[in-house]
């Protein structure tokens, strides 16, 4: 039998109901480290929640990888380079690749009677994923693009809506100026999205891929580039690189130059402010640790005085220093597994009460989202509460060596 456990549960269970001062500690300390891990729980719960809410909305403007010309990523200009089917093959069976698709780029001006506005018009085909688009529809429906003819139709944002006062169902003319001179088109409008990504939803329509390569006087294998999409985001820059390594230096027909770049290359400014972020919540998980810590050292010292009585018996009955020292640590893990109880009841209650009804609201205009978004991870989750009671634990021993300056005869009138 386990000797310090038993006295330990004896002890925890059945207690003293005389014991003024050591119930406070103990709840006191409980507190501590509940809400220690609440805190903590609640920020990895909405660092995560939003950093994967940003990247799956940048993620959905275009792709995890782009296969595009050489001239194209360096610069804002659009330049073509012919993707075939045997490319695309070719870049589905990649380690990592989950699909792949076509896609085109022209810059133009949609003209109502009162106003105007410069958009940049995005063409897709059949191999589009909609998912994003259909996840971030507000009205309308996302039409089934084509690539082999002109369907006249076009998806814009809520934000170009507003500013031109359109609706679905509505018509209106698009003017495209290249070295042919000025072309114009006529749109009927089927749907609209909204993001709140403001540097996309100001400027990205949808329309099909015939209709932008026809606009862009390409032939008819030539694309802006070719999306890729990964199966796993955390492996993304192995996989790019390999995709890279597959494509740099090629030369197509045309003479045109393939390279390749990952999500975070092509926007390093809201990946960066999305890193900065886990400083913050390292942060956090140390100094709520650390209070958790605290709390714990105080409550264990007021027990530790108050069952000088106690220690000194023990002792006298044979009892060692380090069998006592372990009956006050086991009895610390009592109190820190029902602070991490309780702790874990309350994070993980706010934040399904937040997904479930978006109570806390932000500003969209500043952080892209109009609810705090959040996450649960279980894995991260049970290695807060492992870290957490361990942490507490190795910082108790220091001070559970005051036990060895209690001795037997004094501590017998100790009141």
């Amino acid at each position: 039998m386990n000797y310090p456990l038993f006295i330990a549960r004896k002890i925890y269970n059945g207690g003293d109901r005389t014991r003024k001062v050591s119930k406070p500690a103990i709840r006191i300390a409980t507190i501590g480290v509940a809400i220690g891990l609440a805190v903590m729980i609640i920020s990895v719960g909405v660092v995560l929640g939003f950093k994967h809410t940003i990247r799956n909305k940048v993620v959905g403007f275009g792709s995890d990888i782009t296969v595009a010309n050489f001239l194209t990523l360096q610069s804002s200009e659009q330049y073509p380079i012919q993707i075939t089917d045997s490319l695309v093959k070719a870049l589905q069976i990649t380690p990592g690749i989950k699909h792949v698709q076509r896609y085109d780029y022209t810059q133009g001006i949609l003209k109502t009677d009162n106003d105007f506005l410069g958009v940049l018009l995005k063409g897709v085909g059949p191999d589009f994923d909609s998912t994003f688009i259909h996840e971030n529809m507000v009205e309308g429906s996302l039409p089934h693009f084509h690539d082999n003819e002109s369907q006249q139709k076009i998806v814009i944002s809520k934000t170009i809506a507003d500013k031109l006062n359109l609706k679905v169902g509505q018509r209106i003319f698009a003017y495209f100026i290249n070295k042919q001179g000025v072309r114009t088109r006529k749109f009927t409008i089927t749907g609209i999205y909204a993001t709140n990504m403001k540097q996309f939803d100001s400027q990205i329509c949808f329309t099909d891929i015939y209709t932008t390569n026809k606009l862009n006087s390409w032939e008819p294998d030539q694309y802006s580039g070719a999306e890729l999409q990964v199966d796993k985001f955390s492996q993304l820059t192995p996989i790019s690189m390999r995709v890279l390594n597959k494509v740099k230096n090629t030369v197509d027909h045309y003479g045109g130059t393939y390279s390749s770049e990952n999500i975070i290359e092509q926007n390093p400014q809201i990946f960066s402010w999305l890193d900065l972020m886990d400083m913050n919540v390292w942060i956090i998980l140390a100094l709520m640790i650390s209070v958790a810590g605290v709390t714990m050292i105080s409550g264990l010292l007021i027990i530790i005085l108050e069952r000088t009585q106690m220690i000194g018996i023990l002792k006298a009955l044979g009892s060692r220093n380090r069998q006592i020292r372990h009956i006050f640590l086991w009895f610390a893990t009592f109190i820190i597994g029902k602070g991490l109880l309780w702790g874990n009841i309350i994070g993980l209650g706010c934040i399904l009460f937040q997904s479930w009804t978006g109570l806390v609201k932000l500003d969209p205009q500043t952080y892209y989202v109009n609810t705090v978004p959040v996450e649960i991870n279980i894995p991260l989750i049970i290695a807060l509460n492992m870290v957490t009671m361990l942490v507490c634990l190795v910082i108790l021993i220091a001070p559970s060596y005051l036990i060895s300056h209690i001795h037997p005869a004094k501590s017998m009138h100790y009141e």
